[in-house]
């Protein structure tokens, strides 16, 4: 393309080439679902031959910390920042101009990614203490910890730059691409957990895998990028005004939209003190419960926050509102049986999953009663992902930090009083607890902001949906003991009933709802 655009673009010019809001995200969650299934093959495989104990412990730790901050900074604040100042450079300015902002913002994160990875690879035994201070009264277990951490932590660099290409593409309408990354991890993990045992230190292999899944998921974005041309150089210009806002706004941004991984993470640190394993059954339910977060509460907040950004910056206030509230009910349709399903089902799911070779009938006791705290929050921690971008989207970080510091706040207080009488099922339960003041917060501030409305029968519509689901919770509890006698029976009789149990409880959800008048075109954005 030769010389700049000019200002004014038409609108198909500016538009992402999106056949719509449910079919952007229908490929996003089929992406993810894929994804999350290779995730559930790759856990199988690392309880079977790691279980839960030392090594476990170790590799969760060295894995969770990077993991945290790329959801902290690349996927979370720093993605809620950039897209909103893209989009409005696509709405109001060149081609050129778009290119500069990618570079020097790319530039920029390369730098200071770079310095911390050699910093925090050269700390790492005082990183794992500040992540994991319990650990320090196993020395080999901190000593391993830290040597993972030094193998695991580079991923950092190499994901968020992904996370800078998947903003970019999902600014352009490509969600594909971006949404199909975490399989290259999955698939890499899964080969490096089952050539571990031909090693002497499995579990060190392990680490090397998450560094090479992180360079994978990186050049996986580049063909996309060059497509549209928008593959550029990095150039390091902190002055550039863009930049300085996206800066600005992602400060603030940090507690924002990520205070939910910053309370998981709290529940690491606090279970390092617990008996060991303790981290691996957080880990294993954490999992689990992210599955309909990540399938669906995520894969709709990904496809909204390009669209709202877009509708604020050409000021339609009522296509701004409609997408919020097709955002909320989406979520509310998926979330709340997800939740009912996790809390009632956990030891099938768990015993189906894990309980193999080294993963104990213990191991999935005490992994289901995390579970069970985890799905009373799994509706908000949805919501959380779809009302925070309602902000952000405005370009406000400052409303959402306010209400994620008190939600961190809250979760600190709750997590000190149940740890001692429910050990690391009290950090569950208040890790959920907390996300439900934060989801309740967030729409208390959109509506007394106006910025989203109440639509006629949305209070009927949660009625429905809760009875429902009521329903299905109901069924299931009976019927999960008929079935088989989960700790006992062969893997294949497990899949099998679980399989029909699922089956059977979505059926029976999806019926009771057609029965009180919801149907699908209601679902269909505008």
């Amino acid at each position: 393309m030769k010389g700049p655009l000019k200002q004014n673009k038409s609108q198909s010019e500016r538009a992402p080439v999106s056949g719509g809001l449910l079919r952007s995200t229908g490929i996003v969650s089929l992406l993810t679902m894929f994804s999350r299934v290779l995730g559930l093959i790759r856990d199988i495989v690392l309880a079977q031959f790691f279980g839960a104990g030392v090594s476990s412990d170790a590799f969760f730790v060295a894995f969770k910390i990077p993991n945290f901050l790329r959801r902290l900074f690349a996927e979370g604040a720093f993605a809620q920042a950039f897209v909103p100042v893209l989009s409005e450079y696509r709405e109001t300015k060149d081609q050129a101009a778009v290119r500069a902002l990618i570079a020097s913002t790319s530039g920029l994160l390369s730098t200071l990614l770079g310095f911390l990875t050699l910093l925090c690879v050269l700390g790492s035994p005082l990183l794992v203490w500040v992540f994991a201070p319990g650990f320090h009264q196993n020395p080999e277990k901190m000593a391993l910890t830290a040597d993972l951490l030094r193998w695991t932590f580079p991923y950092l660099f190499f994901i968020a730059n992904v996370a800078l290409a998947a903003s970019v593409l999902n600014a352009h309408g490509h969600f594909a691409t971006p949404a199909a990354a975490p399989i290259v991890l999955n698939v890499i993990l899964i080969v490096s957990a089952l050539i571990a045992p031909s090693f002497a230190e499995p579990i060190r292999v392990m680490g090397w895998g998450v560094l090479i899944a992180g360079v994978g998921q990186w050049l996986l974005q580049l063909p996309p990028l060059w497509r549209r041309h928008v593959l550029v150089r990095p150039r390091f210009d902190w002055r550039h005004p863009g930049v300085r806002r996206i800066g600005e706004l992602m400060l603030p941004a940090l507690f924002g939209v990520s205070v939910s991984q910053i309370n998981l993470l709290l529940d690491t640190i606090l279970a390092s003190f617990l008996v060991s394993g303790s981290v691996s059954w957080l880990y294993y339910a954490d999992r689990l419960m992210e599955l309909p977060l990540g399938v669906f509460g995520i894969a709709i907040a990904t496809v909204i926050l390009p669209r709202l950004s877009r509708e604020h910056a050409g000021s339609d206030a009522a296509s701004f509102a409609r997408t919020m509230s097709w955002g909320i009910r989406l979520v509310l349709l998926i979330g709340v049986p997800a939740g009912v399903a996790l809390c009632v089902l956990a030891e099938p799911i768990l015993t189906t999953l894990f309980q193999y070779r080294a993963f104990t009938t213990e191991d999935t006791l005490k992994s289901a009663m995390a579970l069970r705290a985890y799905g009373l929050g799994v509706v908000a921690f949805m919501l959380v992902k779809v009302l925070a971008p309602g902000f952000f989207a405005r370009q406000d970080t400052k409303t959402p930090v306010k209400i994620a510091v008190l939600a961190m706040t809250v979760n600190m207080v709750l997590n000190l009083a149940l740890i001692v009488p429910l050990a690391h099922m009290g950090l569950a339960l208040a890790t959920s607890l907390s996300a439900l003041l934060n989801a309740v917060l967030l729409y208390v501030g959109l509506l007394r902001r106006g910025i989203y409305t109440h639509e006629p029968g949305g209070g009927l519509f949660l009625i429905k949906v809760v009875l429902s689901a009521g329903v299905m919770g109901l069924a299931l509890w009976f019927a999960s003991p008929l079935t088989v006698d989960w700790f006992e029976a062969e893997l294949f009789r497990r899949v099998v009933m679980l399989s029909g149990l699922v089956c059977f409880g979505g059926g029976l959800y999806l019926g009771v709802l057609w029965i009180l008048g919801v149907r699908p075109r209601q679902f269909v954005h505008p």
